[in-house]
């Protein structure tokens, strides 16, 4: 059996856009949401889609800075859609319910996830999950797209009230794990989210671009000498690193 990196024991993935096609998939849950209300009579679809993902954006950067609640993001990122598009006569409230019940039922992973899974695991890595998000979407996300039987553990910023990049998360799942920090590393999208936020609590991380053109290469890193910070533009590079 291969072995494993002597250095590291422990991974810890983000989920959504690393592991999970956050982009196809949110999109196909929004388009079913779309043609149950019908706007595809008053609206593009791509359009409203755009508008969505603006507020979208905006509301989960200021509920990572606890400036707006749970229920204030799902309701706003829809009703600041319709006020630009100046849609009438649907539900914020209703449209997210229903959004947010077809998203987990979608199953796309990105390309070679599976495969690099099972590489790992063979090499006995213990394998983790550290996703913001809300429980009942991630847990059922990661339940029918076939991810569980991967994970020891999956850490949820809302169960542990610490979003990423928050420093607390990142300390909650490396002790809850049994792990150690330098023998720890985070592979995730987002820069500052994921890979920062691992770096700044004194853990390698693997920045993912998708973007196969991409060589794997090895990141200055000015916020702690202490921690290395790569780069790989496939999930299926982690085998040079892994």
């Amino acid at each position: 059996m291969p072995k494993m990196n002597k250095k590291y024991t422990h991974i810890f993935f983000d989920l959504d856009n690393t592991l999970w096609d956050f982009e196809r998939n949110s999109r196909n849950a929004m388009h079913i949401t779309f043609q149950h209300y019908k706007l595809e009579e008053s609206v593009d679809f791509n359009l409203f889609f755009e508008t969505y993902k603006k507020h979208n954006h905006a509301l989960w950067e200021s509920y990572r800075n606890r400036e707006v609640a749970k229920k204030d993001l799902t309701r706003l990122r829809f009703q600041n859609t319709f006020d630009d598009l100046e849609l009438n006569g649907v539900n914020a409230d209703e449209m997210n319910t229903l959004y947010l019940n077809e998203m987990p039922k979608q199953k796309v992973l990105n390309e070679g996830v599976t495969d690099i899974l099972n590489y790992l695991k063979k090499k006995r890595y213990h394998l983790n999950i550290i996703t913001n998000g809300f429980k009942e979407v991630q847990r059922e996300k990661i339940e029918t797209s076939g991810l569980k039987p991967f994970f020891d553990k999956i850490f949820i910023s809302e169960e542990i009230k610490s979003p990423k990049p928050e420093r607390e998360i990142f300390e909650y799942s490396i002790k809850s794990s049994n792990a150690k920090k330098n023998n720890s590393i985070m592979v995730g999208d987002d820069w500052e989210i994921d890979v920062l936020g691992a770096v700044n609590c004194g853990i390698d991380a693997i920045h993912y671009q998708s973007n196969p053109l991409e060589n794997l290469t090895k990141v200055s890193n000015p916020y702690n000498s202490h921690c290395q910070i790569f780069k790989i533009g496939t999930i299926g590079h982690l085998d040079l690193i892994l």
